[in-house]
């Protein structure tokens, strides 16, 4: 083995290796065991989430292969219609300065399809990286024909059992992109933002009696009103009001209820009326209590208007901007007025309720002017400022903003034709599965999250008005009548239409949500009853995040249950999101991302800033990240390897929702593979051209080789139990202590006295040969789910030692047995002899600090007070205790009293002893320790003196005082610890 660990060289050899030999594909032997990975998007880039979510999978599939089980991981892309089309616009427009409507769809889609040839797996390839054992043989594309095939087919059966519709729904509208999206694809900004204040004039000029109360009931406001108010963030869409509404309990607006009011804007002589109502989602104590209902334009207000039979009036366009369509401003507002007056107005889809001089407008620029009319006509609600003056009321207030995740532009609720899934009977059985155990989510309080959801669900929409994506199968005659069939063809056959028929397909494709909800079965070759499906579905388990529990877990179940009539898996292990070390989420933005590529290859200072800085568009912004990009990372990015990263993100998931991603925790992890990989050379040194007992010939054990047996047994338990109980925390807790604790710091120590004593038989050398060997190997083993690579680099030299392979590389560790642990092999005994040794090193070691003893002097120690059991392990073990004690002699001292004047430590009830006579200079270490006490002193004096001023404790933020404190608590102790061994020392 080299002399030091070089993870670059080996991962990438060993994975190409792997992947040759075809060691990920099912062996076809076992009992199945199949995980399906969240499929990436085409166009993404590992990030920190793929990368702990993969090694979660990676792990629990290298485990169950370990195990026998017939195992497949499916691999698979997204197409991921939104950011591709996206992609490719961009790239087009810089290449040829042309937009998709210049192609043309076909062209366009032909321009998506040469992207996905050329770059489309940079990802996949990110995955080899991380060693993620997937059946490369099965890759999967959602738009490859046979899911393309599986898509159709799942539509148009849903459309003929009337689960699927088209209709004029309130959907998120993104303006830019100039489609529907998912909740998912709105980002909630908190921005800084405005409520203005508006009058609503009751008609004709009616008056009413507005009375105020305070929590008792007493009187603080009564005054005659001619109005009733309203607040708003957003009074462009005061245009399309069709309603206010109160709360039915509101005493204040009790005598307005069924009248009318008029909406403040438009031409004073077309202003339009709206009916004043009652609905139970106002609430009194907010605002005004009054709210404006503007169903086209709100979520809450779309339910207030359907339970109320209110119309919806679309102000908007595609674009976001105020509609120009439509009837006239006059013609329009007649019908409003109608309706508002109760009358039967029909279809209101051609009403346009934007007065002539806004049409066409921004949105933005539409709310400026209409808040300047209303003000100008004096229809602002007013308060008295400091000064006396009269001002319109606008509160200056945070509000929580909706944005395109990949446009970045203000999302707008819009009332568009789309195509919806009615899921209430698919929600039915979805829920059951739950209820009955046939699915079990870990941890189990996700149950509530999920049955939350699916308890209160809405028809989903799943209809994207881009290019890029699965063509919706339904085709359209000149009077609009759809026909929907798997293709043309067959729908004229099956709706009987003639081969002349004009025909035209929809233009929309289908969210990406739609295709990957048949994930776990159209991977395997559905509709086609392939071996696959037949073997490998259900799937075992789904890892995932708990953010996408509804739109993709809950719909593939639903969609899963439907159509194979099975659950799509067992078990969903839901883990936590990766934040940064403080808790926040990692985003391009605050500059705090982590590339997981750039922790396991390292990456430079300049390049690391250049790639937190580059998108940002504000030379400030930029600067300040840089600034703190260089102060956490002064140097760069060391390398650390994909073992050392996995196992970080093993021990951090846990059972809560945010994983704080810690580099402390990544170097100590690179320091326990450097560990093992010098661990493994020492056994290498002492074993190989060595008799390692393979040969049936006498071994003998001694007391360390059967106590590392043991433990290793105990290990073994403890790993297994915890991968079985997802605690991939606990599973990488137990091995770490077991390797670097036990393994390495004690056993290999407690191995040398054996192997480097002339005077230990042959029988016992090559026990500890063997022990070493074995021990080691099952080490590799336990530990190969978790760090693939350095187990498989070290397996290859020690098997052969083991007896296991020959060391060629022919057989790999991932197809060794799991190592199962032996009950019979536990040995009590050996556990507390050995506990009792190292209480004994420790002990002296602990003199050793204490008195500030030179590591290698030779001690003289005494044992006393103990009993028989005592005596024994001492008779037993001298030869380790005076090895890693470093020991001139030890001995029984049957009467306390004689003593010598010793510093003492205990073990139980026994005392070790170790007399200081001539150990050190008495004199001068007394002068060190004064010295020292002299400096602690001071220092203390001024963090008392600096926590005594109140002006500091007033001033100074919370965590610089606590921190003023905690400097205090620890000088106080080093202090007490100083002046102990300056009386230990003065009394000799």
């Amino acid at each position: 083995m080299d002399k030091t660990y070089q993870p670059e060289q080996i991962e990438r050899r060993w994975y190409q290796r792997w992947e040759a030999d075809n060691r990920f594909a099912p062996s076809g032997e076992g009992a199945p065991y199949s995980i399906m990975i969240p499929p990436p998007n085409v166009t993404g880039s590992l990030h920190m989430g793929h990368a702990f979510q993969d090694t979660i999978m990676d792990t629990l599939i290298r485990w169950r292969r370990m195990q026998g089980h017939d195992t497949l991981w499916q691999i698979g892309t997204d197409h991921a219609g939104i950011a591709t089309q996206m992609l490719v616009e961009r790239k087009l427009a810089a290449d040829t300065g042309q937009s998709r409507h210049d192609l043309g769809r076909e062209a366009f889609i032909d321009k998506v399809w040469e992207w996905k040839a050329e770059s489309g797996d940079h990802i996949t390839r990110q995955l080899r990286r991380m060693g993620a054992s997937v059946d490369w043989s099965r890759e999967r594309f959602t738009m490859d024909d046979g899911f393309y095939r599986a898509v159709q087919e799942v539509f148009v059966r849903l459309f003929d059992e009337g689960l699927i519709y088209r209709g004029k729904r309130l959907v998120n509208w993104d303006p830019k992109l100039e489609t529907a999206i998912s909740d998912l694809e709105v980002e909630n900004v908190e921005i800084d933002g405005h409520m203005w204040h508006f009058k609503y004039p009751l008609a004709g000029g009616e008056t009413y009696e507005y009375v105020e109360k305070d929590k008792d009931g007493n009187v603080v406001l009564r005054e005659t009103r001619d109005y009733i108010s309203i607040a708003t963030t957003r009074p462009e869409t005061m245009l399309g009001d069709g309603a206010v509404a109160v709360h039915p309990t509101d005493e204040r607006y009790a005598p307005l209820v069924g009248k009318l009011c008029e909406i403040p804007v438009g031409p004073k002589e077309h202003r339009r009326l709206v009916p004043i109502i009652t609905d139970e989602y106002p609430d009194p104590d907010f605002g005004s209590g009054a709210v404006k209902i503007t169903g086209a334009h709100d979520f809450n207000d779309y339910a207030v208007a359907k339970r109320n039979g209110i119309p919806l009036y679309n102000l908007m366009d595609r674009k976001a901007q105020m509609r120009s369509d439509g009837l006239s401003y006059e013609a329009s507002a007649e019908i409003a007025t109608r309706a508002a007056r109760g009358e039967e107005v029909g279809d209101v889809s051609d009403v346009n309720l934007v007065p002539e001089a806004l049409r066409g407008l921004d949105r933005f620029e539409a709310r400026r002017r209409v808040v300047e009319a209303i003000t100008a006509e004096g229809l602002a609600v007013t308060r008295r400022d400091e000064e006396g003056t009269e001002r319109p009321l606008v509160e200056n207030k945070k509000i929580m903003q909706p944005f395109g995740d990949r446009s970045q532009v203000v999302i707008e609720p819009y009332l568009t034709d789309q195509w919806f899934v009615a899921v209430e009977s698919l929600a039915k059985p979805a829920i059951e599965a739950v209820e009955n155990g046939d699915i079990q989510f870990v941890p189990r309080n996700y149950e509530n999250m999920y049955f939350a959801w699916m308890r209160d669900l809405q028809d989903w929409c799943i209809s994207r008005q881009l290019w890029w994506g699965h063509r919706i199968p339904a085709w359209y005659d000149p009077e609009g009548n759809v026909f929907v069939a798997r293709s043309e063809a067959e729908a004229r056959e099956k709706y009987g239409l003639a081969p002349d028929a004009l025909l035209t397909q929809d233009e929309d494709v289908l969210d990406t949500w739609f295709s990957s909800g048949l994930w776990t079965f159209a991977t395997l070759g559905w509709p086609e009853n392939t071996p696959e499906l037949a073997t490998f579905h259900p799937t075992s388990v789904l890892v995932t995040g708990f953010d996408i529990i509804f739109f993709w877990v809950a719909r593939m179940i639903m969609m899963t249950l439907k159509f194979t009539g099975e659950v799509p898996f067992r078990q969903i292990y839901v883990h936590g999101l990766v934040r940064d070390a403080q808790g926040q989420k990692m985003s391009k933005s605050k500059g705090n991302v982590l590339d997981p590529i750039d922790l396991i290859d390292g990456i430079d200072l300049d390049t690391l800033m250049a790639k937190r800085t580059g998108n940002l568009m504000q030379p400030q912004k930029a600067r300040a990240i840089a600034r703190a990009t260089q102060a956490e990372f002064p140097e760069g990015i060391e390398p650390h390897g994909t073992d050392a990263l996995r196992y970080t993100f093993l021990s951090l998931a846990t059972t809560g929702r945010d994983v704080k991603f810690d580099m402390g925790r990544l170097d100590g992890f690179r320091n326990f593979c450097n560990k093992l990989w010098n661990a493994s050379r020492y056994v290498l040194m002492n074993t190989e051209d060595e008799d390692v007992g393979l040969a049936d010939t006498e071994v003998e054990l001694s007391l360390a080789d059967r106590w590392i047996v043991s433990k290793l047994q105990q290990t073994e338990a403890q790993v297994t139990r915890a991968l079985e109980e997802f605690r991939f925390d606990h599973a990488s807790q137990a091995l770490y202590e077991f390797v670097w604790n036990e393994y390495c710091d004690w056993y290999l120590e407690l191995s040398k006295p054996v192997l480097w004593d002339e005077m230990a038989s042959a029988a016992a050398k090559r026990g500890t040969r063997r022990t070493l060997v074995r021990v080691l190997e099952a080490i590799l083993r336990l530990a190969h789910p978790m760090m693939p690579f350095i187990t498989e680099e070290i397996w290859q030299r020690v098997a052969p030692l083991a007896g296991k392979a020959a060391g060629d590389g022919a057989e790999s560790i991932m197809n060794q047995p799991w190592p199962q642990a032996e009950a019979d092999r536990i040995d009590d005994e050996a556990d507390r002899d050995i506990e009792w040794l190292k209480g004994v090193i420790v002990a002296v070691r602990n003199v050793r600090a204490e008195m500030n003893i030179a590591p290698g002097k030779q001690l003289d120690v005494l044992l006393t007070k103990g009993d028989d059991s005592d005596r024994r392990r001492l008779s037993h073990n001298r030869l380790f205790l005076a090895k890693l004690a470093k020991l001139s002699s030890i001995d029984w001292l049957d009467d306390p009293a004689q003593a010598p004047l010793s510093a003492t430590q205990l073990v139980g009830d026994m005392e070790v002893l170790v007399p200081m006579a001539d150990l050190i200079d008495k004199e001068s270490e007394l002068a060190r320790l004064a010295k020292e006490l002299d400096k602690q002193d001071k220092f203390i004096a001024g963090v008392e003196k600096k926590l005594s001023n109140e002006s500091f404790i007033a001033k100074a933020p919370a965590e610089v005082v606590e921190k003023e404190r905690a400097k205090l608590t620890e000088a106080r102790a080093s202090r007490s610890v100083l002046a102990e061994q300056q009386a230990k020392i003065g009394a000799l």
